[in-house]
């Protein structure tokens, strides 16, 4: 990975975990860096560890979006990488455990969360000449996750989101890709986390979810979602091909096989 001095980053969710990860990486490589969590004791603590600034933000809320865009572009001068990286899990299914309010909430810090965020740092993006943007989805996005069928849905839609403003910003010079993981070692786990450990699945260390989103960056391609598992290198998910259209049907008489009516 090329050094980034000069660069400004901003982060999301990033007084723990996977977000602190990447902000202390990017750090290292010379970025200076904006923390945005509603953890503000931790956010803060980890942006004086970095040299950077700290932000009190509810990524759920457009207005938040904007004011740490806005702080980022006052405090470093413009922004250049944006880690769209908060999320949340619900902890219930859709029987009788289902909280509308949980629910609503989910949506808007994994969901909202990523809209808002994209589309309040496009414009300093684009005063920079370009840059990129990463979100943190999900494995959830492409296989069953029936313990959290909710975080499945925004998960899968962030990717959809991911695959269709690459292309769609491109002209601009701005990226936008996502980075997949599977069960990663943080606190967002801990809800099922023995279930885990008694099913034997390998988790993923914050290091190796952290890597991947260095790769996505130096690829400097868009519009790709990049998953991560233990033991394999990461990569973009290859997406099938959707079935192409075909001619209309012709009539059922002249169908192979079909069995012609008769008046009797």
């Amino acid at each position: 990975m090329r050094r980034l001095d000069g660069s400004v980053a901003l982060v999301t969710g990033a007084a723990h975990g996977i977000g602190a990860g990447v902000a202390r990486r990017l750090a290292g490589l010379g970025a200076r860096v904006v923390l945005a969590d509603l953890d503000t004791a931790a956010g803060t603590a980890l942006a004086t560890e970095l040299g950077g600034r700290f932000v009190a933000c509810d990524v759920g809320r457009y207005p938040d979006s904007q004011r740490v865009v806005t702080e980022a572009v006052r405090t470093y001068g413009g922004l250049d990488i944006v880690a769209l990286n908060a999320g949340m899990t619900t902890g219930f299914g859709l029987g009788e455990d289902f909280s509308p309010e949980r629910y609503r909430r989910a949506m808007a810090v994994n969901l909202d969360g990523v809209v808002y965020g994209a589309h309040a740092a496009r414009p300093a993006l684009l005063a920079r000449g370009g840059g990129d943007i990463v979100a943190t989805a999900s494995l959830a996005a492409f296989v069953p996750m029936p313990q959290d069928p909710v975080y499945s849905a925004n998960k899968a839609a962030v990717v959809a989101l991911v695959r269709a403003l690459g292309p769609a910003w491109a002209a601009d010079g701005v990226r936008v890709n996502g980075v997949c993981p599977g069960y990663a070692d943080t606190a967002i786990i801990d809800p099922f986390r023995s279930a885990l450990a008694d099913q034997g699945v390998p988790l993923l260390t914050v290091d190796e979810v952290v890597e991947a989103f260095v790769l996505v960056l130096a690829a400097r391609r868009t519009g790709e979602c990049w998953y991560v598992q233990p033991g394999r290198p990461a990569e973009p998910f290859r997406f099938p091909r959707v079935p192409g259209t075909r001619p209309a049907a012709p009539d059922a008489e002249q169908r192979p096989g079909a069995v012609a009516h008769q008046e009797g």
